[in-house]
């Protein structure tokens, strides 16, 4: 009689995965990936969407916007990210993360864990993410308000060889999870 580990037991589309998107405030991350979760959950997939907003409440109250807390809190993302996505859930992770080294270090992390990880580059211009301005923060910066708006006066490391770029100023936000649906399709992970 043959047994099967519970690995081999999983399907494909149990498999978990990080999905990150990073790019400008207001680009449309968070949008994009609550777009994706709705339809992965429809197919039945075990999806969480790591809001950095939310995360920056919860997970890493009390950080700054320095480049050390910035790289503590990306960190600290990506270990959860991980976690979860070990564990069959696929992470979406609509994140800012503007420094280079550490979304490597993330993707590191995954690749050591043998655990899927996609980097997705939401490449919107910041003029575009500036009319947006879902949150206000560049009225804030224009204003004087704040300071160390990433992409404005602060800066953003925008990934070289991303494993998809999505020009959302282009696409609907429809068309924007479909595009990245089709990136995980064509991996082997829905």
């Amino acid at each position: 009689m043959t047994t099967h580990t519970e690995s081999e037991q999983m399907s494909v589309s149990d498999q978990g995965a990080t999905v990150w998107l990073t790019g400008l405030p207001s680009a449309g991350k968070t949008t994009i990936a609550y777009a994706l979760a709705e339809r992965l959950r429809a197919e039945g997939h075990r999806v969480e969407v790591l809001d950095g907003d939310e995360i920056r409440e919860f997970l890493s109250a009390g950080l700054g916007f320095g480049r050390a807390d910035r790289h503590t809190n990306v960190q600290r993302i990506g270990f959860v990210a991980e976690l979860l996505a070990s564990n069959g859930v696929k992470a979406l992770v609509p994140v800012i993360a503007p420094f280079a080294d550490s979304r490597e270090a993330v993707a590191k992390r995954h690749a050591a864990a043998g655990t899927p990880y996609l980097e997705v580059h939401v490449a919107t211009p910041v003029e575009v993410c500036s009319e947006r301005d879902v949150k206000g923060l560049y009225a804030k910066q224009a204003a004087g308000e704040i300071s160390g708006l990433t992409g404005v006066d602060d800066p953003y490391e925008a990934p070289e060889a991303p494993d998809l770029r999505i020009e959302s100023h282009h696409r609907t936000v429809h068309q924007s999870a479909a595009e990245l649906y089709a990136l995980l399709d064509q991996r082997g992970l829905v």
